[in-house]
């Protein structure tokens, strides 16, 4: 291997390492930040105050998981002039100006009304507050539709020409740039995924809490509208999954192929694989597990339409398909896991025994993590099956990269994990210590909740100036 394929592989495992690390906070930030206005909206129209004790308990871990979303996506844009400045002069034109509508919009908004979210909500009136969490909430879904119409662009790109510098500048009226083939299909299912991620998140802290026999209104409330969410929404994101998968084999099919391990072409129907070991070397899929014509079936709809192999691709344009065929069944499995969480829980709600079947609650609990596994194992399945193109069949990879040497990279690579792991581990090992003690009646606000990190207590002053709550028993139960 040479220094360019050493300088290559390395770029490629920071870029992924960070992004991976980035998106597990707007994953969760996203579908909290809906929960939270639907909560708040919940306790204005009753005035039951256990809406408000859970809005109180989850805006405190949508602070933190919010701020280390903004700081881990601002170090992960510097790539792009540092191990990929190639790709940011060529794609600049076009990608540029979308990276600046989700500033101008999303970011302004969030910052705008994240302040008056966070601490308004004992300073300004009900109304205010309430408009303040739906524009936080409204800007996570701006940004996710600017960053998506930037990625989906990448893969399905459109409305574009290449100048005389060798850019790729529009070419087209920007709404067809920004509405690119692909792009309504990973909208649609990226944001579920969100929202299927947080009601995980939310349902397994219920569930953890209805296990140590902490059955109070807050539990049952966040477990109940957590259960109703993936018995709802897990068998909608299996349909929008399929339709992102037809449209995937329109316009990338050999990410497809790469997906279902079909490296021969099916002219009479293809099988399902349900297991494998893609062989990329020997071109063929090792001890494979098939259900026959199951493939054409679900992606023609017809159990013997033809479907073509990788073999009819030029090698050096193929995915690795070992990385995609699995990434995509951690993915599908996972998914269907939380449909048989969802269903387990009607059959609960029926039985009237939602909260008291154990074997549910630790399912759910179990289930706690998995939306991150499955949203990370679906951008594996997309970013890699994109390759070795980094513009669809426009722009490869190793053309994109800047021109920096393997050590230089390697450094900030290691630097880069480290800080992460540090300053991030932390961060999430804070969040599981705020969810690890129940929502309780009287919850503090994110300005006076009690503050005690590292063995530091409050100071005097900073309970005069309101930096910390006052109140001896919730600094008792802090402790």
């Amino acid at each position: 291997m040479t220094d360019a394929d050493t300088a290559l592989l390395l770029a490629r495992i920071q870029f992924a390492f960070t992004i991976s690390f980035h998106f597990i906070f707007p994953a969760f930030s996203i579908g909290l930040a809906s929960y939270l206005a639907v909560l708040e909206a919940l306790w204005l129209k009753t005035g039951k105050d256990h809406y408000l004790n859970l809005f109180k308990y989850w805006l405190k871990i949508f602070a933190i998981a919010f701020a280390m979303g903004v700081v881990s996506g601002i170090v992960m844009t510097y790539q792009f002039g540092t191990n990929w400045s190639v790709f940011s002069d060529k794609a600049g034109p076009i990608i540029g100006p979308l990276m600046a509508y989700e500033v101008l919009t999303a970011f302004f908004l969030e910052a705008g009304f994240l302040g008056v979210m966070l601490f308004g909500l004992e300073r300004v009136g009900k109304k205010l507050h309430f408009l303040a969490t739906c524009m936080v909430a409204i800007g996570t879904a701006i940004s996710a539709f600017w960053i998506l119409s930037v990625n989906s662009w990448m893969h399905t790109p459109v409305g574009w020409a290449m100048n005389d510098k060798g850019q790729f500048v529009p070419a087209a009226p920007w709404i067809e740039i920004i509405f690119n083939p692909s792009f309504p299909y990973r909208l649609v299912h990226t944001v579920i995924a969100a929202y299927l991620t947080t009601a995980l998140v939310v349902g397994g802290v219920g569930a953890w809490h209805l296990l140590r026999r902490h059955a109070t209104a807050e539990v049952k409330t966040m477990f109940s509208m957590a259960m109703w969410m993936a018995a709802l929404v897990a068998p909608v994101q299996i349909v929008v999954g399929d339709l992102h998968g037809l449209n995937t084999l329109e316009h990338q099919p050999a990410k497809v192929m790469a997906m279902e391990g079909h490296y021969e072409s099916h002219p009479n129907g293809a099988p399902l694989a349900l297991f494998g070991i893609p062989d990329d070397e020997e071109e063929r899929l090792k001890y494979a597990i098939e259900i026959p014509k199951l493939s054409s079936l679900i992606l023609k709809h017809d159990p013997n339409a033809p479907l073509a192999g990788l073999k009819t691709i030029p090698k050096e344009n193929r995915p690795p398909a070992s990385i995609v065929f699995w990434s995509f069944r951690v993915m599908v499995g996972l998914g269907m896991l939380m449909l048989l969480l969802g269903l387990f829980s009607l059959f609960a709600r029926v039985r009237r025994k939602l909260y008291d079947w154990k074997l549910l609650h630790r399912f759910a609990l179990v289930m706690s993590p998995a939306g991150f596994v499955a949203v990370i194992a679906g951008w594996i399945t997309t970013e890699v099956g994109r390759q070795p193109f980094v513009i669809y069949n426009l722009l490869r990879t190793a053309d994109a990269r800047a021109p920096i040497d393997a050590p230089a990279v390697a450094t900030s690579l290691l630097v880069f994990v480290i800080t992460y792991f540090l300053v991030f581990g932390t961060g999430t090992i804070y969040i599981l210590r705020l969810m690890k003690k129940p929502p309780h009646p009287g919850e503090s606000a994110p300005a006076h909740a009690p503050i005690r990190t590292a063995g530091i207590t409050p100071s005097p002053s900073m309970h005069r100036h309101g930096g910390a709550n006052a109140r001896p028993d919730q600094n008792e139960e802090a402790r």
